[in-house]
This record gives C-alpha cells, structure tokens and sequence, in this order.
C-alpha cells in the first residue's frame, strides 16, 4: 500500500498496530520521516542503560494519543522508525569492555592504556562514518531524518551529513551539559564532547544552548572564545528571570532569535527536569519542565524555521516504563513540529 491507501485504511481512534512507532501504520518506503535509533553507549561516565532506549522508547511510545490540537493532521505525516541495528548494540558493548579495562589500569600513560585508548577512539569515529552513511542514505530517498540515541555522542555523523548538505545552519542545543571539552577520560568522541566537535565544522555557524547547569571550566573557555558563535542560557539565569516576571515566551523568543533560518535541534533529555528523566545517564537537579520543553519547539517552527533534523538522546529506561514514556512523548513533538516546518503539515494558530 503507499501512503494515502495506509491512511485510509488505519483506524485513528483504535489501538496502534503493535511492534511500529507510534503504533502508525507506516513503512521505510512510505514514511516522509525515519527515526534512525541508535544503540549506543560506549563511553557513559555515570549510569548505563542509554542503549537501551530505542526498543523502550518503540515499545513505549504505542500508548501515545494521536490527536494533536495544534495539529490535527499530525499522524498523516508518515512517521517510521528503522530497524534497531543489533550490530551496533554488539559493537557498543565490546567497546565499553575496553572502556571499563582502559580505567582499570588507572588511566597510566602507559603503551597498553594508549593502544587501548586508540582502539575505543577508532571504535567512536566507524560509529561517525556508519550514522553519517545511514542518514545520507534515507536523506537521498527524500526523508526527512531524526536521530533517537543512544547517548549523546551519536549524533556527530549525522551532523556531518549535514554539513555537507548545507552551507549554514544553527543547533539548538537543550541539556544540562554543556558538551564541549575537548575530549572526555581520553575520549574524542564521547558524549562530553558532541558540541566542541561540531563546532569544528563551519556550515554550524551558531550553536545555541538552553538549560545548562553543569559544566566545567574548559567548556566556560570555549564559549568565552566562542562568543557570538556559542550562545548559552544557563539554567540558573533562566529560572531567575521566571521568578522576576519574565514569561517563557519571552525567554523562547531571545533563546530562537540567535538562530538562522536553519535549524538542527539536539535534544539530550536531561535537559528536562530529572523527576522527567530519573535514570538518564547524568540527572541534573533544575532543568525545564515538559511543556516549556515543548512550547520552545513550538516556537522554533512558529518563527517560520525549518528544522533539517534533530536528535533525541540519553533516556535510560529504570525498571518501571517512566523515562521511556517521557521521552516517546518528547518524540512525539519533534516528529510533529518538524513535519510542519518542512510544510508537510499544517498547524493551527495559538490557542
């Protein structure tokens, strides 16, 4: 069937189907938009569980409603995610082992640590080459793509793609980190250090970066020799400024004004409060709440912005479905938000 005969034939206000996103009806070939889910988490400091994520997420994002009020057509746009690549998963947990053994010796400058070292570091960047030939792959078939980690070091390749497709465009950033030390334990692509690597690419001509509040002072350096390029909205100055009467939709409007016209979006979900996030990798306390998260993708799009893409990262599911069901609903929006910057969908003016 091609998409309108799926639309048709799919009962909108029954059960979603089992075992596809959303529960929607729709295939790699007829969807306009592919979730590319990424297994990985390699080189996680704290907690582990963000490989895990994608299947949680899938699974528990089929409880979702599908009407949008500010949308209505939203589940017409045609949303699919790809098969969850067991290789990578495989891959990540060979290489965690060699970064458990890598700490073991004390991170000595020793022939063995650095042999070790280059080996996870190698690992990191076939991960880049690997994501970065996938979304180029489904990019050329016409789809628009969004990336669902996995931790927050997945996205770069994909981010490279990109760059090659554009000649400028910005990143929102929302996280309690600020991503940008040159390299972590050792690590040069590891989740610490996603920003400051992006930022090595000139198509990213601004990277504006809402909600940190934990950082280190290397990273306070970058956005110092950054400035006008690196703009960030620390939580703390955010939260004042509600306390003393400035509304989020003020606040929304100065975080997007910064953006050009393009705009990749980097969602790392502990940039959400952590009663939202209770077992992501690295929970920070402060953060935004779900709709003020949701009302600033709204504005990103209501600015007239394209989205050329987004990535979803770091949710770890606990033993009971609570992060996995936050972040499908956070999914949700992007995918929705997303369609109706690229004109697939149209939304409803404010209510």
């Amino acid at each position: 069937m091609n998409l309108e005969q799926q639309i048709a034939n799919f009962d909108v206000n029954g059960v979603g189907l089992p075992d596809t996103l959303f529960g929607l009806p729709f295939t790699l070939e007829t969807a306009r938009m592919i979730i590319l889910p990424m297994p990985w988490e390699a080189t996680v400091s704290y907690e582990t569980g963000t490989a895990k994520a994608p299947e949680a997420v899938l699974k528990a994002s089929r409880q979702i409603d599908f009407y949008v009020r500010e949308i209505p057509d939203a589940w017409k746009m045609g949303i699919a995610m790809g098969p969850i690549p067991t290789n990578i998963k495989a891959e990540s947990d060979r290489v965690r082992k060699l970064v458990d053994y890598y700490h073991a010796t004390g991170e000595e400058a020793t022939e063995s640590a650095g042999l070790l070292l280059n080996k996870v570091n190698e690992a990191l960047e076939n991960l880049n080459v690997y994501v970065k030939q996938v979304t180029q792959q489904y990019m050329h078939e016409g789809k628009i793509v969004g990336l669902l980690g996995g931790d927050h070091s997945t996205p770069l390749g994909f981010i490279r793609a990109l760059c090659e497709k554009h000649d400028k465009f910005g990143v929102l950033q929302i996280d309690a980190h600020a991503d940008l030390r040159k390299s972590y334990e050792g690590f040069v692509h590891s989740h610490g250090s996603i920003m400051y690597n992006i930022l090595k690419y000139p198509s990213i001509n601004r990277l504006v970066q809402v909600g940190i509040r934990d950082y280190c002072e290397e990273e306070v350096q970058t956005m110092k020799r950054g400035a006008g390029r690196v703009i960030t909205f620390f939580d703390q100055d955010i939260h004042h400024q509600l306390e003393n009467g400035k509304t989020w939709d003020t606040l929304c409007q100065e975080f997007i004004e910064p953006l050009p016209n393009k705009v990749y979006i980097s969602f790392d979900i502990d940039g959400l409060n952590p009663s939202l996030c209770p077992h992501t990798g690295t929970p920070v306390p402060g953060g935004l709440n779900f709709y003020q998260a949701t009302t600033l993708l709204q504005a990103v799009v209501r600015s007239g912005r394209t989205i050329i893409g987004f990535d979803l990262c770091e949710i770890a599911p606990g033993s009971d479905t609570w992060d996995a069901n936050v972040g499908s609903r956070i999914l949700w929006h992007l995918c929705n938000w997303t369609g109706v910057s690229n004109r697939i969908l149209t939304a409803q003016a404010n209510r």
